[in-house]
């Protein structure tokens, strides 16, 4: 519990709440230099137990706006046991699990510009200062929902999954006289059901493990919302008088998945390798595809390419084993689209095939595919071809819980030199590891593809959503032009997300496959809840605490190569955007900064002749490089 506390006064209505808050009438005393002892005004209440342990925290900010070095934040925590002896204090998330989405992910202990995770102004940056507030004591007078942080914080993440919000409720908390916050967009970035993304085991928290050992009605109810516990409603184990009885069916793991345990409950059916006492062979096996050569690459011939099919263990699978088998051709780097590959191939800038039927398979389990499409004839350069493969699998056969489950295996891409002896693969942008920062395990197009290097592949400055638009679920969209897809417009403006609408009145709709409506731009509020993918919010922070701070590209890119602009590349086709076909600089770009006068700068440094240039003021080592503009202070 907090010893200091204030009233809180709803921003609308009578509503009131008492609250943890910092203490005032204290003083300060100088000792020397950055030196200081601070007297609280606030003293214990009776009755403090001398062995408990206590916390004190602090905050504070430094205003160097005159040097342009913006306001400065730290914050810090002590911990003590009055009577003497070791504190134990609560440890369970540490604030390195919260950067890894929120601003300071592979480890890193500080970049310009970034606050890592920061909130109430950028002030408060630590989770061991959070809980000191965000605790049991802790509501919003504004909509009583508690401010305790386990249930706060699951909420939040949470957001349009959780049940209240499906049935047609907002989640949204906002404390005294500050606005409200609409939290029922969020979409948490990787599955909802993967608690390790913050429950991180490797974070070194002494009770990093609570959430297997110490289950309770208000951190699960945070999430399962729809069930009253009270009541018994939607619980199978029926009323609940307190958390004593929680931990005899929520055990940290049972003997088989999917059942009642905390890991069963939450389990995610596709990943590989997961064993089980009563189980000891992994659950599910998945599937590789690795290759290992590839053959008549000349302009002209047809690539034949030697691969190999394993399970995740390196145990040889047969190609009949499999659900789906295909290859995939582009070229040339360093950047794919407009080649064709024949006037049978409608998929612009790429060929895919369909390798299932494969049965030309030595002894040593090596395969070969000959792809039926040739490299064009007049080709030079570097091409490339991937792999996308999946694979059905059983678990738990004969019983109630019996379900399949198909994985798709992580996607090889081999470059090869179809003239000179030079391979030049594309250049490696953003990776997978990046993503997987915040996504855990990045999959898309259900599971098929996660490979970025895949990914340029289809997502090519030629293609658009022109196949699946006339499908689309939503009938007004069936008319409107094609939306590009290249994947630094496609991936800038659905990171965008939110910002958009809320900045530029714009939105980003792709029509995905079977007419599938994806609004990645849209706000709640104007949005039916039928649809999904709406209200994404780039959940890295800026220095004053402000979630969709896209200026932080380092989250995403490798080594500054936002700086590397690609001048000279193939114009991207965008039939919804200001300008089509768009230069690829202009349209890289303005897919997040999307006013009017980027538009116009972007085309007074374009010439018809020579192209764009960018590189002079914003190249690597340019006086505006995109790494120093978007560093913020």
């Amino acid at each position: 519990m907090s010893y200091v506390v204030q009233t809180e006064k709803a921003a609308t209505g009578t509503g009131t709440a008492t609250d943890p808050a910092p203490d005032s009438g204290g003083t300060t005393q100088t000792v020397s230099l950055g030196e200081y002892v601070y007297t609280f005004g606030t003293k214990a209440p009776a009755g403090v137990a001398p062995t408990d342990t206590n916390r004190i925290g602090i905050f504070g900010s430094r205003n160097l706006t005159e040097f342009d070095l913006g306001t400065n934040y730290a914050d810090t925590t002590y911990d003590f046991v009055p009577a003497g002896g070791t504190p134990a204090p609560r440890d369970i998330v540490k604030t390195a699990d919260c950067n890894q989405c929120h601003g300071l992910p592979n480890g890193m202990t500080s970049v310009t510009g970034s606050a890592g995770m920061s909130h109430h102004g950028g002030r408060r940056r630590s989770v061991s200062l959070c809980i000191m507030c965000h605790q049991p004591q802790n509501t919003d007078p504004n909509t009583g929902h508690s401010l305790d942080f386990k249930v706060m914080i699951h909420k939040i993440h949470d957001g349009s999954s959780l049940p209240s919000v499906q049935a047609g409720n907002r989640y949204f908390i906002g404390t005294g006289s500050n606005p409200l916050h609409d939290w029922s967009t969020v979409v948490f970035p990787a599955d909802v059901r993967r608690c390790e993304v913050c429950h991180n085991p490797k974070n070194g928290a002494s009770q990093t493990n609570y959430w297997l050992t110490m289950p309770s009605m208000a951190a699960c109810g945070s999430c399962h919302d729809n069930v009253n516990f009270t009541s018994g409603q939607n619980h199978p184990g029926g009323p609940q008088v307190d958390n004593s009885l929680c931990a005899n069916c929520h055990i940290p793991q049972g003997e088989l998945p999917f059942d009642a345990s905390i890991k069963g409950a939450h389990l995610v059916p596709t990943d590989t390798k997961l064993t089980w006492p009563l189980n000891p062979d992994p659950m599910v096996n998945g599937v590789t595809v690795a290759i290992t050569k590839v053959t008549n690459t000349a302009a002209g011939q047809a690539p034949a390419v030697a691969f190999t099919v394993k399970d995740v263990n390196g145990n040889p699978l047969a190609v009949s084993d499999l659900s789906a088998l295909r290859f995939t051709m582009a070229g040339p780097t360093p950047d794919y689209g407009y080649t064709s590959f024949g006037s049978d191939v409608t998929t612009p800038g790429y060929v895919q095939e369909d390798a299932s039927k494969a049965s030309n398979c030595a002894s040593t389990g090596v395969c070969t595919y000959t792809f039926q499409h040739a490299v064009p004839s007049n080709a030079t350069g570097t091409y490339s071809i991937g792999a996308e493969a999946e694979r059905t699998e059983m678990v738990l056969p004969g019983t109630t819980s019996a379900m399949t489950v198909t994985t798709g295996a992580p996607n090889p891409v081999v470059s090869f030199a179809v003239s000179g002896s030079t391979v030049n693969p594309p250049p490696a942008v953003v990776s997978t590891s990046n993503c997987d920062e915040c996504h855990a395990n990045l999959q898309a197009h259900g599971g098929l593809r996660d490979n970025t290097q895949y990914c340029i592949f289809c997502h090519n400055p030629s293609d658009t959503d022109f196949s699946q638009r006339p499908n689309a679920v939503v009938a007004s969209e069936r008319t409107k032009p094609p939306q590009g897809i290249n994947f630094p417009l496609l991936i800038h403006k659905v990171h965008s997300g939110e910002n958009l609408e809320t900045q530029f009145g714009q939105d980003y709709i792709v029509v995905g496959f079977r007419g599938s409506q994806n609004d990645f731009g849209a706000a709640f509020a104007s949005v039916p809840k039928s649809i999904p993918n709406t209200g994404v919010r780039f959940p890295a922070m800026g220095p004053t605490g402000t979630p969709h701070d896209t200026a932080e590209c380092y989250m995403c890119h490798l080594d500054n190569t936002e700086s590397m602009l690609p001048i000279g590349q193939n114009p991207v086709t965008d039939p919804q955007g200001r300008e089509n076909p768009t230069p690829p600089v202009t349209s890289a770009c303005t897919a997040c900064h999307l006013n009017q006068s980027a538009y116009a700068h972007a085309a007074a440094q374009t010439n018809s002749q020579f192209g764009e240039s960018c590189d002079v003021c914003h190249g690597v080592g340019a006086d505006f490089s995109a790494d120093k503009v978007h560093a913020g202070l």
